[in-house]
């Protein structure tokens, strides 16, 4: 008797398991026909380029995509005006998706293997465009499961502006709207499928202001105190200083003001400086000496030195239990496969990379999983991964061997190469949030993981303290 029972029970586990896939294949299936839909969703964010906390046409496409699927809208959230949250469902699990939609100054190509300017002030040369794009269209994915299943829960949308320095994310974290959140899933456009365990720099980032005294450069020098001294004071010292800092350190700066005329003294100057470690602590340390090196090109210039701390994320918390789930659906939904025109685009972006041709072999294949990375860049997501259990991945919107923040990544997804990458993307969150949402077991190991890594006496301290968000930064 006790052995028919085993049986039975190992029958009725493999039919669960079996029917559960095909419930998943069919979701996928449903997405896919919605390719072109989200395509030109994306692509209309893509022509409104719009830059950090400027993202209104952005934001408003999303929030009425989402909307009309029958979530509810809170707009505005953290004084924020182009952030928002979109919700469907009730009760616990609460599965957030990430969602970004800002572009990048400067970089106003256009969608050919060429680099020439559309005579814009932005361009879209991270694939946020993608990026709200493909996680709106897995939130309404998941939305039509729940409520065709009667399945109980909530998928949230999380509409984040500004992730390029403006750090959107830190003040949501820091005003609680993650704190009910059981997971947050999040992606990024990429050149390749990687769903390994990623890593982000901790980033401090402020402008640093100097004033002076006008003069007529030759007629009156000795009356002058030039700002713009300050700021290359400043800069010598803190290029000295590279070489007694821990070497994964990195700190770069532009000078965004330096004077207007070589004949007159300048009475104002500015210089925005970036200090990234992957950890927050020597960030910490390293920005106040910075600051320390500010205050002294002041001193030894005769000018007076102010600075406005614009941004600061954390590094990123890693949780390798939802990372090995990612991996295994991106790998078993699979990469991205060109057609002979896109395998024509795609040869000319990478003889522009110095390449022979383009790799379509890597943009189909999904990379090793591995459970270490080491950081180059920073992101806000940061913050949010010290609050919520999260995890992300990338996918191939790129051409192979394309860096983002390029011409030849605002290219390449402005066109059908990058909407299929973020059609990957789209069902990659899917069934995961699927899979999290059939699984409490998954998402309670994840947060006994997640308690581990970040240490029972965390507290969460942003590191651009208490500041309001910085709308003008880009201005």
């Amino acid at each position: 008797m006790q052995k028919l029972f085993f049986i039975l029970v190992c029958y009725l586990l493999t039919l669960s398991s079996i029917t559960a896939q095909k419930s998943k294949e069919a979701v996928l299936k449903k997405l896919d026909s919605q390719s072109e839909k989200f395509g030109d969703i994306a692509m209309q964010i893509w022509n409104f380029a719009e830059m950090g906390y400027q993202e209104e046409k952005s934001t408003a496409l999303l929030q009425k995509t989402l909307s009309d699927e029958g979530f509810s809208i809170e707009s505005g959230i953290a004084n924020i005006p182009t952030a928002f949250v979109a919700e469907y469902g009730s009760g616990s699990p609460v599965i957030a998706i990430l969602g970004e939609y800002d572009a990048l100054p400067g970089l106003s190509q256009q969608a050919i293997p060429e680099k020439k300017s559309a005579n814009g002030v932005a361009g879209h040369a991270c694939g946020h465009h993608l990026f709200g794009t493909a996680s709106s269209a897995a939130a309404i994915s998941v939305k039509n499961w729940l409520k065709e299943n009667k399945i109980p829960g909530t998928i949230r949308f999380y509409g984040c502006p500004a992730e390029e320095g403006g750090g959107a994310k830190v003040y949501m974290s820091r005003e609680g709207v993650f704190d009910d959140v059981d997971i947050a899933l999040h992606w990024h456009p990429s050149s390749q499928n990687a769903a390994s365990a990623a890593a982000a720099l901790a980033n401090i980032s402020a402008k640093f202001r100097f004033y002076g005294v006008s003069a007529h450069a030759a007629g009156a020098p000795e009356m002058g105190r030039s700002s713009l001294d300050g700021v290359e004071a400043m800069n010598a010292m803190v290029n000295m200083m590279r070489e007694h800092i821990p070497q994964e350190a990195r700190i770069h700066y532009v000078i965004t003001d330096g004077g207007k005329a070589p004949n007159v003294v300048p009475d104002f100057a500015e210089v925005y400086y970036y200090a990234r470690h992957n950890r927050r602590d020597v960030v910490r340390s390293i920005f106040e000496r910075i600051v320390k090196a500010g205050e002294g090109a002041a001193l030894g210039t005769g000018t007076k030195m102010e600075y406005e701390l614009v941004n600061g994320v954390h590094e990123l918390l890693p949780n390798l239990t939802l990372q090995k789930l990612v991996h295994d659906n991106l790998s078993n939904i699979g990469g991205v496969a060109y057609s002979m025109e896109e395998k024509e685009f795609a040869d000319k972006i990478a003889i522009s990379l110095g390449q022979e041709s383009a790799n379509a072999e890597r943009a189909m294949a999904i990379q090793p999983y591995k459970e270490v990375a080491r950081a180059y860049g920073s992101t806000d997501v940061g913050d949010v991964s010290f609050v919520v259990p999260t995890v992300g991945f990338g996918t191939a919107t790129w051409v192979p061997g394309t860096s983002a923040h390029s011409w030849q990544a605002v290219a390449s997804g402005g066109t059908s190469i990058g909407k299929k990458g973020m059609m990957v993307a789209a069902k990659t969150l899917t069934a995961t949030a699927m899979d999290l949402f059939s699984n409490k077991e998954l998402i309670n190991k994840a947060k006994t993981e997640f308690e581990e890594r970040r240490g029972s006496d965390f507290v969460y301290k942003p590191l651009l303290g208490d500041r309001p968000p910085a709308l003008d930064y880009r201005k």
